[in-house]
């Protein structure tokens, strides 16, 4: 393992629920670690684990690598250029790794305020939730500089099952956005066979053991099961946040002159549950509405199923600190 020269002072804005588990894993890695939010309760747990509280975005400005992870491109450009933003106390970073899904326009604007105070940004929106995080099974695209991702991958890959670095500028948030697209679309597609076979006379339980032991069984549909067995709607992912990153990925069809039919009928689905009071509660709702349209009344099964992502598997483990980019 290489020695603590070899590490960096790490800094994390933004600690809801994607940014704290993803910190808890640095802090669980012995990294050194600072944290702000502005919700300031929201990162005392991160303080009890070893992480240093600071008053303002600002403050993370000396440290020599800094995660984002907020909610919308507006949020991200304020907590960069702000008044009170990560460069407007004089410091900056030689790294910022913006783990959020915001716009590809928002990103590029906040590239260019980084360059001018030196600093790289590495775009690398992450796909998973909070359970994936803390079951280990979280990756990310990665793009920006190369140089600057060397830096910066050793932590990424201590963040999950590691990264790809996929080109320069904006690429990691294209990647993004087809990565929620299907998921939309998945979620989607999984309530309509699930429904059928519900209303053919076999249980939910029944059909998605049998679809999770086959070829098209996968991760996703593992850790949904419970969800459409059970009917819980907790948010993992609300289903207004997938409305906005439909929003977000259309848009960049329309640019590429890339049609998207199934997409787009997805994307009315996904609005008519937020406009049906969803907005809220996990995109796996989606299941409730087609339900609705099928005539279909949906009990919870109180089925003891497995979401798939056992904690105690190896791949779980926080990788060591190793120094430089290669694979």
């Amino acid at each position: 393992m290489a020695g603590d020269e070899d590490r960096h002072r790490l800094g994390w804005l933004g600690t809801g629920r994607m940014g704290a588990e993803m910190a808890r894993r640095l802090l669980a890695a012995d990294c050194d670690l600072a944290v702000y939010n502005r919700s300031p309760a929201k990162a005392e747990p991160l303080a009890r684990l070893g992480a240093k509280l600071v008053a303002s975005a600002a403050d993370l400005g000396a440290r020599d690598i800094v995660f984002i992870t907020v909610g919308t491109s507006d949020d991200l450009i304020s907590a960069v250029g702000g008044p009170d933003g990560l460069v407007s106390g004089g410091a900056a970073p030689e790294v910022v790794v913006d783990c959020s899904t915001v716009s590809a326009e928002a990103s590029a604007r906040v590239r260019a305020e980084l360059a001018r105070h030196g600093t790289a940004l590495l775009a690398a929106p992450v796909m998973g939730n909070p359970s994936v995080v803390r079951a280990g099974k979280m990756t990310a695209a990665v793009s920006g500089p190369h140089d600057a991702f060397t830096l910066a991958e050793p932590y990424l890959d201590m963040l999950g099952r590691g990264v790809t670095y996929v080109g320069e500028g904006e690429a990691a948030r294209t990647v993004k956005l087809c990565h929620n697209l299907l998921l939309g679309i998945t979620a989607q597609s999984l309530a309509e066979v699930t429904v059928l076979a519900e209303k053919s006379g076999i249980t939910r339980q029944a059909f998605l053991d049998c679809l999770n032991k086959s070829v098209m069984g996968s991760l996703f549909t593992g850790y949904k099961t419970p969800a459409y067995v059970n009917l819980d709607f907790s948010p993992t992912f609300t289903a207004a946040l997938l409305r906005k990153d439909f929003d977000l990925g259309l848009a960049a069809a329309r640019e590429q002159e890339a049609p998207m039919p199934v997409a787009a009928i997805v994307h009315q689905l996904i609005g008519g549950l937020v406009g049906r009071g969803y907005g809220d509660a996990d995109f796996a709702a989606l299941l409730q509405q087609q339900a609705d349209s099928a005539g279909l009344t949906l009990v919870s099964e109180h089925a003891d199923v497995s979401d798939g992502l056992d904690t105690s598997e190896s791949d779980n483990g926080i990788p060591p600190f190793r120094k430089g980019g290669t694979r």
